[in-house]
């Protein structure tokens, strides 16, 4: 099968989506598949695929859009028509891209069906924000797009019914990402984490204190300054603890984060490790006793698998759109998005080792039957083969 993959940055430091559409091409060339990808920022594109190595996906750079609102003038749409026309299936990336209606355009005149992923950006929480421009967005061209592909790819049933009010003529299906497990087969151990980062203050930190991990963009969405509260809940309450938080954000937050740390009177208990990947970041979760993500909103989330794949339960919030299938896992905590709903969740973990060896136990075993990359890359070439055709 011919696929044409549309995303205008592959920058991990946007977020998931671009690992999202990454893991996915990377797997579906693997089985076989001439996966094509258009892109003006190939960054973080693997080396290899830029070199063409066999078995991997093709990457075509094109300038970036030329004209105001970051469309492509016609001389553009003209070198990427080729690329649609070759094409089976067109696969189009996050829903406020306003190229993407133009591509949409060609591909529906040209006969190409196309599948839009909206990567979780038509959730409530998200359309709760800048709300009069996205719905001038799409009033304007975006509704449209939507409504005419051949499906509208969600990742979660929640991220579905939240959606579809957006394009209510349209259609959607749900496939979950694909998760790369290979990373979490045989876990390093977390002695590692240790070495690297060690207790969690300057003071007589004991090494032996259960852990408490965010990891993740510090950002206001994820609820950094909700988790160093539930810290200082924890702290009133007796339960001894440190709490690491792994990632990097926009400095002014972070300077309002370490703010809230020192006057809460939490240097000793509460932690920022920066930006933490590889082996080091598996090691990490391992360490962990709790993972805990008070996020507003998330889509996905490849935290909440990697951590269960590390057998470490996770504490986090109906923000998710995989919440329920977390929840049903055996290995996650759906808490309340306050300071006092957290404590209370991690509290009760780190007070019955059992509870959490089990959680640990259920969870990665979930993972590992239910997020097989084999079998979710199957769910999308069931996908593409529904709709191939359609176009015509």
């Amino acid at each position: 099968m011919r696929l044409l993959h549309y995303l205008t940055r592959f920058n991990l430091a946007d977020g998931g989506v671009v690992r999202a559409v990454l893991d996915m091409c990377a797997l579906l060339a693997s089985r076989g598949h001439e996966v094509e990808l258009l892109t003006c920022d190939d960054t973080d594109i693997p080396a290899e695929w830029k070199a063409g190595a066999p078995g991997t996906p093709r990457v075509r750079v094109i300038a970036p859009p030329a004209l105001p609102a970051a469309l492509y003038k016609k001389s553009q749409l003209e070198d990427i028509r080729p690329l649609i026309r070759q094409a089976d299936v067109v696969h189009l990336h996050a829903c406020w891209t306003s190229s993407n209606n133009q591509l949409a355009r060609m591909a529906r005149a040209m006969g190409r069906p196309y599948v839009l992923s909206v990567h979780g950006m038509l959730d409530d929480w998200c359309m709760a924000q800048k709300t009069p421009k996205k719905k001038v967005y799409l009033a304007l061209g975006g509704r449209r797009t939507l409504e005419e592909a051949a499906l509208v790819h969600c990742t979660a049933q929640a991220e579905l019914e939240q959606s579809r009010k957006w394009y209510p003529r349209g259609t959607g299906v749900v496939v979950p990402l694909i998760f790369d497990l290979e990373p979490y087969r045989t876990l390093p151990g977390p002695d590692l984490a240790d070495g690297a980062f060690g207790p969690v203050g300057t003071g007589d930190i004991d090494p032996d204190l259960p852990v408490v991990l965010f990891l993740s963009r510090i950002h206001f969405k994820k609820g950094v300054d909700v988790l160093v509260r539930a810290a200082g809940e924890l702290k009133k309450r007796g339960v001894r603890c440190r709490t690491l938080i792994a990632g990097t954000g926009e400095p002014e937050y972070e300077r309002e984060i370490r703010g809230l740390i020192e006057q809460s009177g939490l240097r000793d208990q509460v932690r920022l490790l920066g930006l933490v990947t590889g082996t080091k970041k598996v090691s990490l979760y391992e360490r962990a006793d709790v993972f805990a993500l008070p996020t507003s909103q998330e889509n996905f989330g490849f935290v909440f698998p990697e951590s269960l794949a590390c057998r470490t339960p996770v504490v986090t919030t109906k923000g998710v759109d995989i919440w329920s299938e977390l929840e049903s896992s055996g290995g996650a905590v759906i808490a309340e998005r306050t300071p006092e709903g957290f404590a209370d969740a991690i509290a009760g973990l780190l007070a019955d080792a059992e509870r959490r060896r089990i959680m640990g136990e259920r969870g990665r075993a979930w993972v590992l039957e239910h997020l097989d990359p084999q079998n979710i890359a199957s769910r999308f070439e069931e996908m593409y083969d529904r709709v191939r055709g359609k176009g015509r």
